[in-house]
């Protein structure tokens, strides 16, 4: 069997078009790799670079060997994933508040199934005050949701802004009532939006209500009113309208995990551990949608099941 440092750097060279290139992408010595490459050609017994002061160029045997080596070491990392899975088994029924789905959230719970394969994932999207319903009522066991600034339920993940959004040059009228698409009760974000607009006196009226996102984005391209959502969550297609005479600031929401007392099993942990430690950020893992996040992670338990 052929050693998979010596093919890694032969791979690598033969990508590479150079020994000193492919040192640097290995974090090796250019010595190092040709000591790499040459024990492989004596393995082999055939030549596998033509080279020269200027360039390297793979041998007719370079070329059959590179398909093989690729073959090879794609098959060691199949094994080194299969052996990394833990043997963890059970279920987690997670709730996810209906915009958070749209960050990184698939990405995380494909690499929880791929670590912890044994572990069932039950998904329940709906709204953050729906979901903490049936977490009370025992349905769920984490809820990855929303909460009203400084609320004390569950772990804060990060505070967002709250923006207004609306189709591409909508106009507002200050003077007319604010035509609104929103999620109906209970919703976090729609009960901090008509308390802001009831603090600034500004008038309002219903004109779509969607319990899903999709929902309330088609009703605000189609131009039917102006809807709010979390700024770093944004439907695609919708454009942050600017705080101005007829919509008052919103301020921030907290993303939140919850979890409850029975959850506390060792499936619905690492499932929590694995969303604390992401924090689902927008745009990658410190994406600008959010200015702080939870970052002890090592004691889940006692911070989600409360």
């Amino acid at each position: 069997m052929f050693d998979p440092v010596l093919l890694v750097s032969f791979v690598t060279v033969a990508e590479a078009r150079s020994f000193t290139e492919a040192g640097r992408r290995l974090g090796l010595r250019q010595s190092t790799v040709s000591q790499h490459v040459k024990r492989l050609e004596e393995a082999v017994g055939r030549r596998l670079f033509l080279r020269d002061t200027h360039s390297v160029a793979l041998t007719v045997d370079g070329e059959a060997m590179l398909g093989h080596a690729r073959g090879i070491l794609e098959a060691h990392a199949r094994a080194r994933r299969h052996f990394a899975t833990s043997t963890l088994r059970g279920r987690v029924r997670l709730g996810v508040a209906e915009d958070v789905v749209q960050t990184r959230l698939p990405e995380v719970l494909r690499q929880f199934k791929r670590v912890h394969p044994s572990v069932e994932v039950e998904l329940t999207v709906a709204l953050s005050g729906a979901l903490f319903g049936l977490l009370d009522a025992g349905k769920l066991d984490l809820v990855l949701g929303k909460r009203r600034p400084g609320g004390e339920r569950g772990s804060l993940l990060r505070h967002e802004a709250l923006v207004w959004a609306a189709a591409e040059g909508t106009a507002v009228d200050p003077e007319r009532p604010l035509p609104l698409v929103l999620y109906p009760e209970p919703s976090v974000s729609r009960s901090i939006t008509l308390d802001a607009l009831a603090a600034a006196g500004r008038s309002w009226r219903i004109a779509c209500i969607s319990t899903s996102l999709s929902g309330l984005r088609a009703a605000a391209l189609a131009g039917l009113g102006i809807t709010v959502q979390v700024r770093g969550m944004l439907a695609p297609g919708l454009v942050e309208l600017p705080w101005g005479p007829g919509l008052p600031p919103l301020g921030e929401i907290d993303l939140v995990l919850t979890g409850a007392r029975s959850a506390a099993a060792e499936p619905a942990a690492q499932l929590a551990r694995a969303l604390m430690q992401d924090a689902l950020a927008p745009e990658g893992r410190d994406g600008a949608g959010g200015r702080g996040r939870t970052s002890d992670t090592g004691g889940v338990n006692a911070v989600l099941y409360r």
